[in-house]
């Protein structure tokens, strides 16, 4: 258990480190250096930097130690000293990276794309092993923990708030480009905490002959069934509904057998992205 523990701690600062890294390299490489207009404390020290004479780079450090306090408080002891490694090795990679890297020219249009994705892809790295990189994405973990607001849509908003404030600054263009650097950091975050996870559908069947389909179901894809009592809201016609989760390749199969049974069975689908239990492989993590 002692080795198992220590490999697993091993494994996830590692993980946080690289996506640190990532994240100093969007921010240094794109963000930064191109005065795009983006969310995080990236974007904010671009907001300061025409008001303080100070180097971003230690904008960018004050402002994680801020947060980290921050976070401290409202999260707690454990959650501030898992963050304490990326308020220490953020800006110091952020710091090593501008003064080694020389920026090249590229379009800002470019910039805030790739400047988006790769930091919503460290930024994701780092939450998903339940740290922080002690940024602007303290706010936004402490929303979702107390109100259970989806995480990735409160950065995003977090973030065109923080877009937005430049606007009487830096001018319309300006913000849109940074808007879409925005955009695209929730997305690269979304994606990075539900990779791994086993691509299922989640499947409704309302049908006169749920008996046969759910017999079918349980023995030709060995999936198990819930039967859901329902009543139908016009007709006040009682109803079952059959409630399964099933594999993408074994949709298709499912589908065919509804058919087979019942050509007007009404069948409600949707993605399920994180399934977990019996049936199904253990959620793969980065």
């Amino acid at each position: 258990m002692y080795n198992y523990s220590m490999a697993k701690i091993i494994k996830e600062t590692f993980i946080v480190l690289i996506g640190n890294f990532i994240l100093a390299v969007a921010v240094g490489l794109f963000l930064l250096p191109n005065d795009i207009l983006t969310g995080g404390i990236a974007g904010v020290a671009v907001l300061m930097s025409p008001f303080i004479s100070i180097d971003t780079s230690v904008i960018v450090m004050f402002l994680s130690v801020g947060l980290l306090l921050v976070g401290w408080i409202f999260l707690g002891t454990k959650f501030m000293l898992t963050t304490c490694l990326s308020s220490i090795i953020y800006p110091f990679f952020l710091m090593i990276i501008e003064r080694v890297i020389v920026p090249s020219n590229i379009d800002p249009l470019l910039a805030s794309v790739y400047g988006g994705l790769l930091g919503g892809a460290g930024v994701g790295m780092v939450i998903k092993m339940g740290s922080s990189t002690g940024g602007m994405d303290i706010p936004p973990i402490i929303i979702n923990k107390y109100t259970g607001f989806d995480l990735s849509k409160a950065v995003m908003i977090f973030d065109a708030l923080t877009v937005g404030f430049g606007l009487m600054i830096y001018g319309l263009e300006q913000v849109l480009i940074g808007l879409i650097s925005v955009y695209l950091t929730a997305f690269a975050i979304s994606k990075i905490l539900t990779y791994g996870g086993v691509r299922a559908k989640r499947v409704e069947i309302i049908s006169d002959s749920f008996v046969l389909i759910n017999e079918r179901i349980n023995h030709e894809l060995e999936r198990g069934t819930t039967i859901i009592n329902s009543k139908g809201g016009y007709t006040n016609e009682l109803k079952n509904v059959i409630l399964v989760v099933v594999s993408e390749k074994e949709y298709q199969h499912l589908i065919n057998i509804i058919n087979e049974i019942d050509k007007e069975a009404f069948i409600i689908v949707s993605d399920a992205t994180d399934v977990h239990g019996e049936g199904f492989s253990e959620i793969v993590r980065i």
